[in-house]
Order: structure tokens, then sequence, then C-alpha cells
């Protein structure tokens, strides 16, 4: 059992919160407002093993961080936690994007380079790794689901944080030929550039799962 922390409660951090949580790992939820977190205790919806916190009560006592925040604003919001991140693994599966008025990815925040990237960077004491940020969410947690065999692709500096990210992977249903460790954190442009593609598999298809995967 890990005790991890995750911050943003949309639909990418919550569905990771339940899916974890069913795996038998200790999970806090972090939101960033005190009152969101006493009207979630209050709703009783959730799984029962997912506590709820702020954000920075969450990566304080957790061993294990996941970046579910809006990737356009998520480095401001880390860097503001980098004493309670030192030490730790940061898991960032966000994308950091301007966006078109119907809500959809349009340009990179960092152009020749990545989120991932200023991440390591502003916490050069946390281990940052970049996964799960190719996919629709709900392929994050279900990706046997999909028709054809999906990828979740590793980008980090740190082989230890990639091995533990890659099991708590495997506790969501990724198979080990599905995980491509793609290098050090630079490779992660690589994989939040695919993030481009979205809104035009997004206009043709609507929000069916897919995932941005190698063919081999």
């Amino acid at each position: 059992m890990t005790s991890i922390g995750i911050l943003g409660t949309g639909r990418v951090g919550s569905g990771l919160a339940r899916a974890l949580a069913t795996a038998g790992h200790q999970i806090t939820l972090g939101h960033r407002q005190p009152s969101q977190v006493t009207a979630a205790d209050e709703t009783g919806t959730t799984v029962p093993a997912i506590r709820h916190a702020d954000q920075r009560n969450t990566t304080a006592t957790a061993e294990v961080v996941i970046n579910a925040t809006p990737g356009d604003t998520a480095l401001e919001r880390l860097s503001a936690l980098h004493t309670e991140l030192a030490g730790k693994i940061l898991i960032d599966v966000s994308n950091a994007t301007r966006h078109t008025a119907d809500g959809l990815p349009s340009d990179l925040c960092y152009p020749g380079g990545s989120l991932a990237e200023q991440l390591q960077r502003a916490l050069p004491a946390t281990r940052v790794v970049k996964t799960l940020n190719t996919m629709l969410f709900p392929v994050m947690t279900a990706p046997a689901d999909l028709s054809t065999a999906p990828t979740a692709y590793l980008s980090g500096d740190d082989a230890d944080a990639k091995a533990i990210t890659s099991d708590l992977l495997a506790g969501l249903g990724w198979k080990p030929e599905w995980i491509e460790d793609l290098g050090d954190i630079t490779t992660a442009r690589a994989t939040e550039a695919l993030v481009l593609l979205v809104p035009h598999v997004l206009r043709r298809h609507g929000l069916r799962p897919f995932a941005v995967s190698l063919a081999r």
C-alpha cells in the first residue's frame, strides 16, 4: 500500500482516486479550498478509503503525489508546494495548453519544452515522472477496455521513481508491455505535444475513449 496524494478533483483526479483506492492504496484527494473539503466529506458518495484535504496537507502527508490540476496553472501551484514535495515522487498526468472557445486544446504553453521539464526545474528536490497524458481520461484507469492495446509513456530522470510509477500503473490494469519508458524528463516534450491531436479526434468522434499508442 502506498500513500498517494492527488491534486485535482475533476474527472481525471477523481477517477484516479477511485481506481487507486480500489487497488488498495491510501488516497487523499486534494482540494483547492477548505470549504470544498467539507462539502466533499458531506456527500458520502466517494469510496470510503478516500480522504479529503486541502492541497498543501494532501502533499505533505503523501509518499507519492499525482498532479491532475489544469496544466496551464500547475507550475505556479506546485512551485508553491516545493517544501512539501521535497524528496517525493511527483507523477504529472496533465498537459499545459491554451484553449479554444469550445474548451479544447489549441496551443502548448511551453513550446520547445514541456510542463514536466518546468516542474523538474522548479522542484529540484522532487522526482518528476510524466505519464498517462496521451489518452482520454477513462483509459487511464481502464486500459483493457480499448479494442487495441494502448501505450502509457514514461519520462523522468529517476529510474526508481519510474519503477514505482510503473507498479502503480500495473494496479490500474496496465500490462508491462503497454508501458514505454522513453528516457529522461526532456522526452516529455514529445508526449505533451501529442495533445494537439486531441481536439481533432474529439470533434470527429466525440468522447469515445482513445489513446495515442505505439503499434508494433
